[in-house]
C-alpha cells in the first residue's frame, strides 16, 4: 500500500488510546524485519532513521531512505518514514526531499532558551514542507553521554514549550535511557499522566528498549503514544549472528547469518508491537 504519514499513524493511535512502535533502521534487514513484524501483528509501524545511522551510511540519507520507502510501500499495513534525532540543519533540510513525513529535531542538550528558538525554527521549516515535527524536552539519558541521567520533564514547562515551538509531538524524560541492553528501567507513570494532561500533542518515549513490557503497557495506559525502539533490535540481530558464527566451520555467506538476524529482529519487533497495542481502557 502507499506509504502512510507519521501524522496519520500517530493520530490514529492517539484516538484509539494505543501506542505505536517507531523502530530504528540501520540496515535493509532492519527495515524488512520491522515491516514483517508489523504485518504479522496487523498493526501500523514507523520506520525511523537516526542522524547517527545516516553518518554510518557515509552521511548520505537518500540511498537508505529510498530503500526504506520501497520496503514500506510493499507492506500490507500502514508504514511511515521518520528522520530521528537530527541536530544538523543541513540534514534536517533534506528530510522532505528524501521521502520522510516527519522529523525529530533534537536541541535537548542546549539551554532551554536556545532549545526553544532552534526548535521553533525547525518546526516552522518542517510545517512549510508538510512534515510532522517532534522535539525533546528534558534530556533522555544514555545517548553518547550527552544526556544527563535522572532528568525529568516538568509538565508546566512542557506545556509552555509546545505552545512556543509549535511542535506536533514531544519526547519527554520520564525514566527511560537510550542504549540500554537490560530491560530494567522504571518509568514515572504518574509523571506520564501529568504530562499527557498538560500538553496538547502526543507524547513520545525515547530509550524504550530498556523498559520492561509491563512498564511499556503502563506508559501507554497513562498517555504515551509514539514509542521509540532501537537497541532491542540490535541485541536480537547481534545475538543471532553470534550464535551462527561462534561454532567452528561457520558460514562465510552473509545471507546465512543475516537471515537469522532479520528473523530475530522480526520476532522482537512483533512482540513489542503487540505490547504497545495496549489501550488506555485496558486497565
Amino acid at each position: 500500500m502507499p506509504t502512510a504519514t507519521t501524522r496519520e499513524i500517530v493520530d490514529a493511535a492517539r484516538r484509539a488510546g494505543a501506542g505505536v512502535g517507531a523502530f530504528n533502521v540501520i540496515t535493509l534487514e532492519h527495515a524488512e524485519a520491522i515491516v514483517a513484524a508489523a504485518e504479522r501483528a496487523g498493526r501500523p509501524v514507523i520506520l525511523q532513521l537516526s542522524q547517527n545511522a545516516v553518518r554510518f551510511h557515509h552521511g548520505r540519507v537518500h540511498p537508505v531512505a529510498a530503500a526504506m520507502e520501497r520496503v514500506a510501500a510493499a507492506s500490507a499495513v500502514p508504514v511511515s518514514l521518520h528522520l530521528d534525532h537530527v541536530d544538523d540543519e543541513d540534514l534536517l533540510h533534506q528530510a522532505a526531499d528524501a521521502g520522510f513525513s516527519s522529523v525529530m529535531f533534537d536541541a535537548s542538550t542546549r539551554p532551554y532558551d536556545d532549545n526553544l528558538r532552534a526548535t521553533r525554527a525547525a518546526a516552522e521549516w518542517a510545517h512549510r514542507h508538510g512534515l510532522w515535527a517532534e522535539a525533546e524536552l528534558g534530556e533522555v539519558g544514555g545517548k553518547d553521554g550527552a544526556h544527563a541521567p535522572g532528568v525529568r520533564t516538568d509538565p508546566g514547562e512542557a506545556a509552555a514549550y509546545v505552545a512556543a515551538t509549535g511542535v506536533d509531538g514531544l519526547a519527554v524524560a520520564v525514566g527511560s535511557s537510550h542504549a540500554m541492553i537490560s530491560r530494567t528501567a522504571v518509568l514515572d507513570l504518574q509523571l506520564v499522566t501529568a504530562l499527557s494532561r498538560a500538553v496538547t500533542v502526543p507524547l513520545v518515549l525515547h530509550g524504550s528498549s530498556g523498559v520492561p513490557d509491563d512498564q511499556l503497557r503502563g506508559a501507554v495506559r497513562h498517555g504515551m503514544v509514539k514509542v521509540n525502539i532501537g537497541t532491542a533490535l540490535n541485541v536480537a540481530f547481534t545475538g543471532a549472528v553470534r550464535e551462527i558464527l561462534a561454532p567452528p566451520g561457520h558460514p562465510t555467506d552473509p545471507r546465512k547469518y543475516l537471515r537469522a538476524a532479520r528473523d530475530a529482529m522480526a520476532d522482537t519487533a512483533a512482540h513489542l508491537i503487540e505490547v504497545l497495542a495496549t489501550t488506555r481502557e485496558a486497565r
